[in-house]
């Protein structure tokens, strides 16, 4: 259903936390103009935990309303309280993106059968299609292939984010279920191989920063052209790590107003980058040929 170079997308923000629509807009049409194959709005990048549910809809309902058709969008909806993960859902089919995308109850640590049941219960109330998310290193939470392939029958769950960075299980995902559930990279070191493996595209932080690039390297591997992927991804692999040094967004969020095209903002208890990662943020922007003041 999507392919590709998906952004995961930083939410513009001003000094004072408030939310920038038209730094939003900008970011919008820079994503479209450079080849970025898919916007997710409000996932873990955007600072979705940080905005209440009127705010969290108004930026989807912005999303949709300013893209216009011009790219998919997939709604971040994701909760630990499935009864708020359905009203999120609601407002992303309300606004008329084109999925969803619900990470793994976070802190609660659900059993795999209390997973199927979050999954299944969302999946059932709202029709819209859905993308499971897993990313146990933020979540605590870590949904398993078998559940995986348990939820995969339900219709309108169509796709699986895997954000462990293991090879191994994507193997083990796709080998389970096969072409009822497309899998995406979580993980930007690891997707080129994911894709090369069969992934259908990377849902990626450092398409905030390259997203030419992502879109090139994420479609020689959707190609099979290793040699063009690896050759990409090789000056894009400093980005891919140096965007972690501290936990996302904050790395990329300053990457990003290096590069003139938001303001510092972010909201407690996300922080500005540390003065002491700044010049390996720099290189990493470098070897991308990304410029920034």
């Amino acid at each position: 259903m999507f392919h590709g170079s998906m952004v995961a997308l930083i939410t513009p923000m001003r000094e004072d936390g408030s939310l920038d629509k038209e730094a939003m807009y900008r970011l919008l049409d820079f994503h479209v103009e450079n080849g970025t194959d898919a916007i997710v709005a409000m996932g873990t990048t955007g600072e979705s935990a940080t905005l209440d549910m009127d705010e969290h809809c108004q930026v989807l309902q912005d999303v949709v309303r300013y893209i216009a058709g011009r790219l998919p969008i997939i709604a971040g909806t994701g909760a630990n309280c499935t009864r708020e993960a359905i009203q999120l859902t609601q407002c992303a089919q309300a606004a008329g993106a084109d999925a969803a995308l619900l990470v793994t109850p976070y802190y609660n640590k659900p059993t795999q059968e209390g997973l199927y049941l979050h999954y299944k219960t969302i999946a059932e109330a709202v029709a819209i299609p859905q993308i499971l998310y897993n990313v146990p290193g933020r979540t605590a939470c870590d949904m398993l292939p078998a559940t995986v392939e348990r939820l995969s029958h339900i219709p309108n769950i169509v796709g699986i984010k895997e954000a462990t960075g293991s090879l191994e299980r994507g193997k083990e995902i796709m080998q389970r279920c096969g072409a009822r559930l497309d899998l995406y990279s979580g993980d930007d070191a690891t997707a080129m191989e994911l894709i090369l493996m069969g992934a259908k595209g990377d849902i990626s932080v450092t398409a905030n920063v390259a997203p030419r690039m992502m879109h090139e390297m994420c479609a020689a591997a959707l190609a099979g052209d290793r040699a063009r992927a690896t050759e990409i991804n090789e000056k894009l692999m400093l980005l891919h790590k140096n965007l972690f040094l501290e936990a996302n967004p904050i790395p990329v969020k300053w990457a990003v107003h290096k590069m003139g095209l938001v303001s510092r903002g972010l909201r407690l208890p996300m922080t500005e980058l540390s003065v002491s990662y700044h010049a390996a943020v720099l290189a990493a922007m470098d070897a991308a040929d990304v410029p920034h003041k």
